[in-house]
């Protein structure tokens, strides 16, 4: 299980890291090679592959931001996250409400395009986990639509959300799989995909571009995280708008959270690269949220 990121040098970052992983899965064909892994099914070429998309439906709303975003020739939309835990318990990552607000925003997307119900994509929103997201000691977790009166009658709403437990240590997984697993977990490539993706990476360990990218991010985070702890934020107390943060968070906490926030930073970019829980990070959102209405 890696490190947050924030502890992390450019040189240090693998695959499991969420700006690697978005970097190395630009390249569509070994992008397509993941998805076909972890699907166990072909998904055939891909048309578009988009990382770290945003999505935007408000003048003053903040953007979600996909980790990598694709759509198939057959018209089918994948949407690929890199979740590690970071130190954060898994409640607070808030996956499975995290899953849904994704799913719908991708909806939304599309019925902005063509305003028509039957254009809809059939979709995959994924987590691939470090971690056991449900503690079921299962490969992995699908989750659709279906009746709770006739088990045997799905909504067919062409959606799924799947949750990868990378740490599963079971024999009954497909072999390719398992070696991704392993390879994520830490240990040696020893397949053509994984050897694919380790080669990548160290390719990309010396984009002197990539390098330069990820640094100008950290210090923007850095230096609006320092902005925050330096602002007094004397009237979000006054108005009760950040009283305190779950997890043991304090008032310090949702100055810089707060600040982070009014600079544009994403909720996604803040709890990857700040330490802060996800539910830390939303709960200081929709104060801000409720205050600009």
């Amino acid at each position: 299980m890696s490190r947050s990121t924030m502890f992390k040098n450019y040189d240090e970052l693998d695959f499991t890291d969420d700006f690697m992983f978005g970097k190395i899965m630009e390249d569509k064909e070994l992008c397509r090679e993941v998805l076909e892994c972890l699907l166990q099914k072909p998904v055939g070429e891909l048309t578009e592959v988009q990382t770290q998309r945003e999505f935007k439906y408000v003048s003053d709303g903040k953007p979600i931001r996909l980790d990598v975003y694709n759509e198939g020739s057959d018209k089918r939309v994948y949407d690929a996250e890199m979740q590690n835990l970071n130190h954060k318990s898994i409640e607070s990552l808030q996956l499975p409400k995290r899953s849904r607000f994704y799913q719908s925003s991708i909806d939304v997307d599309y019925m902005d395009k063509t305003a028509e119900y039957s254009t809809l994509p059939e979709s995959n929103v994924m987590f691939i986990c470090t971690f056991d997201p449900f503690q079921k000691d299962l490969y992995k977790y699908t989750f659709k639509e279906r009746c709770e009166e006739d088990s045997s009658l799905y909504l067919n709403d062409g959606t799924s959300k799947i949750f990868y437990n990378c740490t599963y240590k079971g024999e009954d997984i497909p072999k390719n799989l398992r070696e991704l697993y392993d390879y994520i977990e830490g240990k040696q490539a020893n397949n053509d995909l994984t050897q694919k993706i380790n080669d990548a990476v160290n390719k990309a360990r010396k984009n002197e571009k990539w390098r330069s990218e990820f640094m100008k991010e950290r210090i923007i985070l850095q230096d609006a995280r320092a902005e925050g702890r330096e602002e007094g934020r004397e009237e979000g107390r006054e108005e009760g708008r950040v009283e305190g943060i779950a997890e043991g968070g304090d008032i310090r906490d949702a100055e810089r959270i707060e600040a982070m926030l009014r600079r544009g930073k994403t909720v996604k970019q803040i709890v990857d690269f700040c330490g802060y829980t996800y539910e830390q990070v939303k709960e200081v959102e929709n104060s801000l949220l409720k205050t600009s209405v």
